[in-house]
């Protein structure tokens, strides 16, 4: 017994120093990476732009957190526009090569990436574009390009937009699982897909006057950009006049069709290279983290920045989803801080739960009390993501924003005719009338459905009060714009929804005006996390997380959104504040 005793301890002993080594290896790793000075930049440089990663708005990294950079190589979209500003003033960075192919961002934010890049060229330098493959929204960013080139036996996707969505009334029928549905508005259609089959009339026009107004902005750009009028990028986009790189050239999408050396060459006679010598390329994650450490701090007086980003579930919130606990703390320190003289709030949203969006709202009132409150939408700010928002002093958006769709609904899952097809009775009893509510395997009775419509009108009314407080209308103006139809930003500006068209650095000015700011910088929140310390905290929710990513490597990320989604809908609680619909806009 002794013996197994003292080999026990000398095996537990082993691990524990084992654990100890590692973390020190971790920490050392860390702190050095930190007192490094990064990447050094020659003269001549040319910053390599290509985006291979999913890009979201924020990455909310904590600078002072030593294991921020283990497993978190991802770059938000204001580190992004960050670096490019500091490439535009720096000396030694002559241009930016794009080879950018599948970027995985918004239709907002690449128009906002193409506002960075069209601001970096004011300073005279150049930017050159290459692509094996223009996807539609490769094309939108790379046009901004003083050249751009195709691989000659590359391909280029130029056709117009258009959008998708699933129905699943056959599939409910066939397994007797659905969902039960109240809802509020006829434009309310995200439980369309579970009563119907087909698009409604309603729908369909909603979804085509959006993506209309999408590809006109769009189309706008590139025509100032190309010098190729928005009717003739219509007809080639009608024949499929840049389907091949030869039509591309022709069609004057693109400026040559090119090998990748031959675009080399290209880029070494304009930063004078000589003939075998190798130009000087400046990787843009290594000069992210650069730039990271010369953010500008000038001033004592600050503007908050506060990101509030995905679909709003009940919590605390953190990278993937968006909760009350984590906006909420941010909200109230950038509105107690002295040195916060205004607030930016960044809204990237669908939506998701309607009583986390007024909490939420509810902060946003209180802050505004304090301080100037402006808020600045991204990608989509729809249903509980404009809700949020309404409660600014200021309201910006792309035109391509995705905004508006005020209204609410409630789904329920129900398998009761799969419970009987398989043989199952669930039985119930209770002590008052009412204290059955609700079965999962009995059908919805009508007393239940009548108080869950009840609730549904309840926050219906109490969003449009809110919309109509923010945006000085009147309950029937709202009503009128509201019923759950979404409108792209330059249509939400001529309904009144917004007050101007512009990006987050936009925002960021109104707000410095409204506070009376002339010099300042800038504090973000909120924190979140980095992906070891959850590691730490939670070795089941990382071993998750690999998981996810092994998944999603396997079947592709269209089917791997596909399957996120319907688990996102398995999972909602409470009455919904949400993107009438799941567009995916090819």
């Amino acid at each position: 017994m002794n013996f197994l005793r003292n080999l026990l301890a000398a095996i537990l002993g082993c691990l524990i120093a084992f654990g100890l080594l590692t973390g020190m290896f971790f920490i050392f790793v860390a702190l050095m990476s930190q007192a490094d000075d990064g990447v050094v930049v020659k003269k001549n440089s040319i910053l390599e732009l290509s985006f291979v990663e999913p890009i979201r708005d924020y990455a909310g990294k904590d600078e002072s957190d030593p294991f921020a950079g283990f497993w978190d190589d991802e770059i938000g979209l204001d580190e992004i526009t960050h670096a490019i500003e500091m490439a535009k003033y720096d000396a030694n960075i002559e241009g930016i090569s794009l080879t950018t192919s599948f970027l995985q961002a918004g239709m907002a934010q690449t128009q906002e990436l193409r506002e960075a890049l069209e601001d970096f060229q004011s300073e005279g330098k150049f930017i050159y574009a290459y692509s094996d493959f223009f996807t539609q929204k490769d094309y939108y960013l790379a046009s901004i390009s003083d050249k751009l080139y195709l691989n000659p036996v590359g391909a280029m996707d130029f056709k117009g937009l258009a959008a998708e969505v699933l129905y699943f009334k056959d599939l409910q029928e066939k397994t007797g699982v659905k969902m039960e549905v109240v809802r509020h508005g006829k434009y309310k259609s995200a439980v369309e897909p579970f009563l119907s089959n087909t698009m409604s009339e309603e729908n369909r026009s909603q979804i085509q006057e959006l993506i209309n107004s999408l590809w006109g902005a769009v189309i706008d750009d590139i025509s100032d950009a190309r010098d190729i009028s928005t009717a003739n990028l219509n007809i080639i986009a009608d024949t499929l006049g840049g389907r091949t790189p030869k039509y591309a050239v022709e069609s004057g999408l693109v400026d040559g069709a090119l090998h990748f050396d031959e675009y080399e060459a290209l880029l070494k006679e304009k930063v004078n290279v000589a003939e075998g010598e190798k130009l000087n390329y400046v990787k843009f994650v290594d000069y992210v983290q650069k730039a990271g450490r010369k953010k500008n701090r000038v001033g004592k007086d600050k503007i908050a920045v506060v990101y509030a980003q995905g679909e709003i579930y009940y919590g605390e919130g953190g990278k993937e989803y968006l909760g009350q606990g984590l906006v909420i703390r941010a909200l109230q320190k950038a509105a107690e801080n002295e040195n916060v003289k205004a607030i930016v709030l960044r809204v990237d949203s669908p939506g998701g739960s309607a009583l986390v969006s007024d909490i939420i709202w509810r902060e946003v009132e209180l802050a505004k009390k304090q301080k100037p409150v402006v808020v600045s939408f991204g990608n989509i700010a729809a249903s509980g993501g404009y809700y949020i928002g309404v409660g600014g002093d200021k309201i910006y958006a792309e035109p391509t924003t995705i905004t508006g769709s005020i209204g609410v609904f409630g789904t329920i899952p129900n398998i009761s005719e799969l419970a009987g097809n398989v043989g199952i009775n669930a039985e119930q009893v209770g002590t008052n009338q009412n204290s059955v509510d609700y079965s999962l395997f009995e059908p919805m009775t009508d007393t239940f459905r009548n108080t869950i419509q009840e609730g549904i009108e309840d926050t219906y009314q109490t969003f449009l009060e809110r919309v109509a407080k923010g945006r000085d209308m009147t309950i029937a103006q709202v009503d009128s714009l509201a019923q759950g139809r979404v409108w792209s930003g330059l249509h939400a500006k001529e309904n009144g929804l917004i007050d101007e068209l512009g990006s987050l650095d936009d925002a960021i000015d109104a707000a410095a005006e409204m506070a009376n700011l002339e010099v300042y910088g800038i504090r973000k929140y909120p924190k979140y996390k980095s992906d070891f310390e959850q590691f730490m905290e939670n070795m089941s929710g990382a071993q998750a997380k690999i998981g996810e990513k092994l998944i999603q490597e396997e079947i592709g990320n269209e089917a791997f959104q596909l399957l996120k989604e319907l688990k996102q809908l398995t999972e909602q609680k409470g009455i919904q504040a949400k993107m009438p619909f799941k567009l995916n806009i090819k």
